[in-house]
């Protein structure tokens, strides 16, 4: 399509679809009307796709997650159908400007961090290399909130991201799905067949919302598939004995809604928690059901289900889909239990996301039992088969049973029953899999040695380097020609112009200007003026305590507190980008982020700071914002406690936009400094060998270490003496949280440490040579970090697809 043609059907498509002309047209109008000529495009190749795989047969994979974090589809859409620059002049020559346009387009509120964010990383990869990989999600009403601060404080709000038609979803209401819960289950023998009668259950419709997936430059479309719960006409919740009332019709009719209505609702109460579970179920039958049905259109043996169908399941939230599989091959095939789970078992993997014990997920037997009876059921007798396998095949682990079992205590482990009904669980870093292998998880490790993998993460390069910094993505297809687009560890060959003196130029220059934009736009977003060419110090994550967003706050109240004491003090000026949302219920989290404000607002209005250090807080922390800030970016802030952080993702955007990394040996902080070499990041702290035994042996003390370090402890007083900050308490939780809880997170332990790290970027930042050279080193090393890496793993390694 030409420049000429884009305008003349963007004229049409104003005209027929909302009787405009252009002078009338609004930003949100021109933004609906280029979807809508992409979405042409988009669908005649998704149905030439979709028909190909038809034909062909080939195996198909299903990533099922309760995230999926897209962030907005315009540009990367425009990018991969090849219209980016032909839209941006044709937009610009009809008077609009194109950022204003595209920015119309609200993120999709359908996941939180990088769990979602991941997920959106590998259906991009799948498309891209043309492998027939599609994703199964909720269509949330709600995304997980809008994070407004009010006196510093975080205040959620409704994130309404549909309030508008979301111009890349097809409703596919023939394709609906019934699924049930609660009722009486029967079990009865006929004819040697076991028969189970589900009566008086609650009956919820899934509606299918398909969204394309786009790959890269190949005409290859994939499908995202959102599932969106509604109450079925007439149908009541036969439990109670007024099942006819009209009133409890209502009642139904917005308990079913709820399902897909928020995501992640506050599981801190029972009805939390069991809408939760309901979630999780809804998402696993509508989707195997579905899957089920696609496969019956061309094959009435199952046994050849697993050379068709590939399952994952992204950390324990999909888990449901073990015994909902073993429930619909069974109950509604008619196979036997040997023949449905050898078939479940070769058909699903797990990827395990986490060593926190709070994450890995656990429900209780009663509520399981009460909300799925059949899957109940089904759990039972995997879990007693389970343990019947360790005690007679595994007399060694009999002491370990109870421990292992996928029911115990009176609770069902999620992750004990991935892992016993997969045949592939995953880390997602090296680190991260060891300590899956040979501390989390190790008897699993001892009963399935050959189940385990590692699949360290990755992220689309096409998103967040050709996306968010053209600039630079362009200066690198300058320099070694652009096949690293569709081959990013082609980026390894800028290794060669890293002494390169106009190189080092060039990327400083593109640097400093996406620092210009950042800077405006928190100039005009929060009236705060910011020096672009200060060093640009960015956290940005969720707020967690193992993430250590205290840490950092730590150094830089020191930081401050050395200007106070001597305004003549010499450091190169800093400005320090804090983003990142705490879950409504946890208020250590939201403890943590009052105090950055508050630290923020006394420093930013210190004269005797003047511009040596400012700290800003950007609200609603969203991809979006994400794009704005990576590539500006000088210092990235990865510095988890040591053996927490599975992986990391947001590590690697900012490596490839060539920010330097200050980091703890964590996730995959470790294979990054294995592939630029220990000179090229900066790392500190504790290993996670030191961290585990001390958590073992017990024998850390926080008191001591507040007691011995006089940085630490005047930057720590200040959170009770009022000598900061008005209020003394305000901010005593925190204070005593470190002392009295004895600093869970080694946040102390690792301060002199991260302390000395940061002076170490403090003499690097000066020769701007130096560091120029480290950054291009970053680059050229990130193609190994590309998501296309780690989907090829995974589909020549697990899953067994391979490219149309």
């Amino acid at each position: 399509m030409s420049r000429e043609e884009f305008i003349s059907s963007f004229q049409d498509k104003l005209t027929t679809s909302f009787g405009k002309s252009m002078e009338e047209a609004t930003n949100k109008e021109a933004y609906q009307t280029v979807s809508l000529i992409l979405r042409d495009m988009i669908l005649r190749n998704w149905q030439k796709t979709q028909n190909k795989q038809r034909e062909k047969d080939e195996k198909q994979m299903y990533y099922f997650s309760m995230e999926f974090l897209l962030g907005r589809l315009i540009e990367s859409n425009l990018i991969n159908t090849g219209l980016e620059k032909i839209c941006v002049e044709a937009l610009i020559e009809l008077g609009f400007k194109p950022e204003e346009v595209f920015s119309e387009e609200l993120d999709a509120g359908l996941g939180n961090g990088g769990l979602g964010r991941l997920a959106a990383c590998f259906l991009d990869s799948l498309a891209s290399l043309n492998l027939p990989g599609h994703g199964m999600g909720i269509r949330y009403k709600y995304g997980l909130f809008q994070q407004k601060m009010v006196n510093g404080y975080q205040v959620e709000l409704p994130d309404y991201w549909l309030k508008d038609d979301y111009m890349w979803e097809t409703k596919r209401s023939e394709k609906a799905i019934e699924v049930h819960f609660a009722g009486n289950v029967q079990l009865q023998s006929a004819d040697g067949h076991l028969q189970v009668e589900h009566t008086d259950y609650e009956r919820v419709l899934a509606i299918p919302y398909d969204v394309p997936i786009v790959g890269y430059d190949n005409q290859f479309v994939n499908s995202l598939r959102l599932w969106s719960a509604e109450s079925m006409p007439n149908s009541f919740h036969f439990h109670s004995q007024k099942g006819t009332d009209y009133y409890h019709y209502l009642d139904y009719k917005r308990s079913v809604e709820q399902i897909s209505e928020f995501l992640y609702p506050d599981d801190s109460y029972y009805e939390g928690k069991l809408l939760r579970l309901k979630q999780q179920y809804f998402l696993v039958s509508a989707g195997l059901q579905s899957i089920i049905r696609r496969f019956k259109k061309k094959h009435n043996d199952f046994l050849l289900f697993p050379q068709k169908i590939a399952i994952q399941i992204n950390d324990t939230h999909p888990s449901l889909v073990i015994p909902e599989l073993m429930r619909l091959l069974m109950d509604i095939e008619k196979l036997s239990w040997d023949d449905a789970w050898d078939i479940t078992i070769q058909t699903v993997a797990y990827t395990n996301h986490t060593t926190l014990v709070e994450a890995l997920e656990k429900w209780p037997v009663h509520m399981v039992k009460s909300l799925l009876p059949r899957i109940y059921m089904i759990i039972e007798e995997i879990n007693e088969r389970f343990c019947q396998s360790i005690y007679f095949e595994h007399p060694a682990l009999r002491n370990e049973i109870a421990n292992m079992a996928i029911i115990s205590y009176e609770q069902i482990h999620m992750a004990h029953l991935a892992i016993v009904g997969s045949h592939s669980i995953n880390g997602v870093a090296k680190l991260h899999t060891e300590i899956i292998k040979k501390r989390e998880m190790k008897n699993f490790y001892r009963v399935f040695p050959e189940r385990f993998n590692n699949k360290t993460n990755g992220i689309t390069h096409r998103r967040w380097l050709l996306n968010v910094n053209p600039s630079l993505a362009q200066l690198i297809s300058n320099t070694i020609g652009d096949g690293w687009i569709k081959e990013p560890r082609k980026l390894i060959h800028l290794i060669k112009y890293t002494d390169d003196s106009s190189l080092q130029d060039e990327i400083s220059s593109v640097k400093l200007k996406n620092k210009q934009k950042l800077a405006k736009y928190i100039r005009d977003e929060y009236q705060i003026t910011i020096d672009p060419n200060s060093l640009f110090d960015v956290h940005i994550k969720r707020l967690h305590g193992y993430k250590r967003q205290l840490l950092n706050l730590f150094h830089i109240l020191h930081l401050y507190q050395l200007c106070k004491e001597n305004p003549n003090v010499q450091f190169t000026p800093r400005t320090f980008i804090f983003g990142a949302k705490a879950a409504p219920g946890y208020h250590f989290a939201k403890q943590v982020i009052k105090l950055i404000t508050a630290a923020a607002d006394k420093i930013n209005h210190d004269p005797f700071v003047k511009d040596k250090l400012k700290l800003i807080f950007l609200e609603n922390y969203n991809v979006s914002l994400a794009e704005k800030i990576i590539p500006a970016a000088d210092i990235s802030e990865q510095i988890s406690t040591a053996s927490k952080e599975a992986s990391g993702t947001g590590n690697m955007k900012l490596m490839m936009n060539g920010a330097l990394t200050i980091g703890t040996l964590d996730g995959a902080n470790i294979e990054i400094r294995d592939m630029v070499g220990p000179k090229n990041i900066f790392t500190f702290g504790l290993n996670s060998k030191e961290v585990f035994e001390y958590q073992q042996n017990g024998d850390y003390r926080a008191r001591d270490v507040y007691n011995s370090d006089q940085r630490l402890s005047a930057v720590m007083d200040t959170l009770v003496n009022q000598s900061f900050f008005q209020d003394d308490v305000e901010f005593k939780n925190i204070y005593y949280s470190l002392l009295y809880n004895n600093d869970e997170y080694f946040v102390l332990k690792d301060f002199d440490s991260y302390v000395e790290a940061h002076q170490h970027v403090e003499q690097t930042y000066r020769n701007e040579s130096s560091w120029n050279k480290k950054s291009i080193t970053n680059i050229a090393h990130s193609g190994k970090f590309s998501s296309d890496r780690t989907i090829s793993e995974y589909a020549n390694e697990i899953w067994n697809i391979h490219p149309m």
